[in-house]
C-alpha cells in the first residue's frame, strides 16, 4: 500500500516537492486556497494587456529542467526558455547608461568603458564569487543545515576547512568595495542583496554569489512570460498524477503522539503519512498548528523587505528600455536606511522596470508596452500605505521623466497596484514581507525554519520562508531537501 503525501500550497516549491514525492512512489495531493496554481508566479490581463503580475526574474533554468528530467520528459516539450543576451540596463543619476551584457567579457568592457573600473576587476570578483558558490551550493543550498549527516561527509568538511573564502565576517559592501573603487560599479553590484530582501550594508558578502550567477551562468526568459514555470510544472505534476484541489484552504494540521495524522480542508479530515508546508512558516504555526509549541525566536527575526508595484499598460514603445531595467537612486545607503531602519518609503527610491512584452510581442498591443514598475518598500508593519503610495508615484514618475526625457503619465493607459498589504493578503506572506526574514547578519543561513519540524514527525516545510530562501532557485532547492529528508525518514532508495 502506498503512503500518502498532503502538500500545502501550490506555490512553485510546493509544485516541485508534490512531484518528487510523486515519483518516490507517494500518492501525493496537493491543497491549495487560490483558484490558480504558481504562488507568487501568477498573472493578470487587462486592457489587451499581459502582465507576470510576480517574480520576473529567472536564473538556474536546470533546477527547473531537473524536475522533468526525473520523470523521464524532455524539458523542451514544456518550457521553452532563451539566455537573455542583456542581463539589465542601467541608468545613473548623472545620466551614464551602462548595458549589462550576459558575455562576462563585454560587460567586464562595458564596466571599463563607463566607469573607473577595469574589466579585470569584474572578472576577479565574479571569479572569487564564483569560489563561493562551488564552496557553498552542495552544503548550505541543497541539503538541511540542522541534520547531524549534513556535517559527516567530504562536502561539508570542505567547505567548513574553506570557511574563510566563504567570505561570512564581511558584509556585501565592505568586499564589494574592497574590489571596486567607483561608485557606479559599486552600486551596481550592491543592489543585488535585495534579491532575497536584504540590506547590502549588513548582509554578509557570502551574497555576492547572486551576482555571479545571473552575470556567469546567464539570466533566462520563458517564452510565454514568467507564468510559464508554474504552467509546466502544473502540467507536469498532473501528468506524474499529482492530483491538485483549487479552492481548498487547509484549515489545520493535526498531530497525534508527536506525528502528523491528517489535515482538515473543506470541513473534512483527509489522513497523511508525510504533510508539507509550502506556506509562510509564520503562518503555517499561527494559523495550521494554534496548538503546537512556536519557535517564537525563529519566527520573531526581523523581515525582508516588501515591493510596491504599478502595472503600467503604456501607450507607447521605448527602445532605450530593455527586458529588465534599474533606475538607480542618488543615495543607495539612505534608501535603505529608509528601509530597513525607518520602515519608511525613500522619495528617491531606486525603480525597477520589467517589460515583458520586449521578449514577448503577445504582453502588448503593437507600438505599445506592459510596465512592471517596482520599488523596494519595507514589509508592512502598520504604515498609511495609501499615503505612501500616493508619494511613491509621483517620485517614480518624475524619476522616470528624468531619465527617459519625457512626461510618461499621460502615456498611462491603465494602471494596477499592488502594495505590501495586498501581497500579504493574496500569498500569504506574513507581514507582505517576500522572502521571509532577512538576510541581515552572518548567521542568517543558519537562523531561517529548518525543511522539516523538530517536534512532529513527517511534518515538513519548502518555499520561500524556510531554508534555502526565498528566489525561484532557492525554493527549488528547498523542494528538493524535502525529497532529501523523506527519503531518509522513511528509509526509502
Amino acid at each position: 500500500m502506498s503512503k500518502k503525501a498532503i502538500v500545502i500550497g501550490a506555490g512553485l516549491a510546493g509544485l516541485a516537492t508534490a512531484i518528487r514525492l510523486r515519483l518516490r512512489g507517494f500518492e501525493v495531493t496537493v491543497y491549495e486556497s487560490n483558484t490558480h496554481t504558481g504562488g507568487k508566479v501568477t498573472e493578470f490581463h487587462r486592457d489587451g494587456f499581459r502582465f507576470d503580475a510576480g517574480p520576473s526574474l529567472f536564473t538556474m533554468p536546470e533546477l527547473v529542467d531537473d524536475l522533468f528530467r526525473l520523470a523521464g520528459k524532455n524539458p523542451s516539450d514544456y518550457i521553452e526558455t532563451e539566455q537573455l543576451p542583456v542581463t539589465c540596463n542601467y541608468f545613473f543619476p548623472d545620466g551614464t547608461t551602462l548595458t549589462a551584457w550576459s558575455d562576462p567579457d563585454k560587460f567586464g568592457k562595458e564596466i571599463e568603458e563607463k566607469t573607473t573600473d577595469s574589466a579585470e576587476s569584474v572578472h576577479k570578483f565574479l571569479k572569487k564569487a564564483g569560489r563561493i558558490f562551488e564552496l557553498t551550493s552542495e552544503l548550505f543550498m541543497k541539503r538541511s543545515l540542522h541534520r547531524l549527516s549534513t556535517y559527516t561527509n567530504k562536502t561539508a568538511w570542505n567547505a567548513l576547512i574553506h570557511l574563510p573564502e566563504i567570505d561570512t565576517a564581511r558584509t556585501m559592501i565592505t568586499a564589494i568595495r574592497a574590489s571596486f573603487k567607483d561608485p557606479k560599479t559599486i552600486q551596481l553590484f550592491s543592489r543585488y542583496a535585495t534579491y532575497n530582501g536584504s540590506n547590502p550594508y549588513q548582509a554578509p558578502a557570502t551574497l555576492n554569489i547572486i551576482p555571479y550567477l545571473e552575470h556567469s551562468r546567464g539570466a533566462f526568459f520563458p517564452k510565454n512570460g514568467m507564468i510559464g514555470i508554474s504552467s509546466a510544472l502544473t502540467k507536469l505534476a498532473e501528468e506524474t498524477g499529482v492530483k491538485i484541489e483549487l479552492n481548498s484552504k487547509v484549515e489545520r494540521i493535526i498531530a497525534e503522539k508527536g506525528s502528523v495524522k491528517s489535515v482538515l480542508v473543506k470541513g473534512k479530515y483527509e489522513a497523511a503519512d508525510v504533510i508539507v508546508s509550502n506556506m509562510d512558516i509564520h503562518y503555517t504555526y499561527h494559523k495550521l498548528l494554534p496548538d503546537q509549541l512556536w519557535p517564537e525566536r525563529t519566527l520573531n527575526q526581523p523581515k525582508s523587505s516588501s515591493a510596491l508595484i504599478f502595472y503600467w499598460a503604456m501607450n507607447k514603445s521605448f527602445p532605450k528600455l530593455d527586458l529588465h531595467n534599474i533606475l538607480f537612486s542618488p543615495d543607495y545607503e539612505k534608501e535603505f536606511e529608509f528601509l530597513f531602519d525607518r520602515f519608511e518609503v525613500f522619495d528617491q527610491p531606486t525603480v525597477y522596470i520589467y517589460i515583458s512584452s520586449k521578449r514577448n510581442l503577445e504582453d502588448a498591443p503593437a507600438g505599445k508596452e506592459n510596465w512592471f514598475v517596482m520599488i523596494n518598500v519595507p514589509h508592512n508593519r502598520g504604515q498609511d500605505w495609501d499615503k505612501l503610495v500616493h508619494h511613491a508615484r509621483k517620485s517614480i514618475l518624475s524619476i522616470l521623466e528624468q531619465n527617459l526625457g519625457e512626461p510618461i503619465e499621460p502615456l498611462i493607459l491603465s494602471e494596477t497596484v499592488l502594495d505590501p498589504r495586498g501581497i500579504e493578503s493574496r500569498t500569504s506572506s506574513f507581514m507582505g514581507a517576500l522572502y521571509g526574514n532577512s538576510s541581515n547578519n552572518r548567521f542568517a543561513a543558519f537562523m531561517r525554519h529548518p525543511n522539516f519540524s523538530k517536534d512532529i514527525k513527517g511534518l515538513y516545510f519548502c518555499g520561500g520562508s524556510v531554508h534555502p530562501g526565498g528566489g525561484i532557485p532557492l525554493v527549488l532547492l528547498s523542494a528538493k531537501i524535502v525529497d532529501d529528508l523523506v527519503r531518509e525518514d522513511h528509509d526509502l532508495p
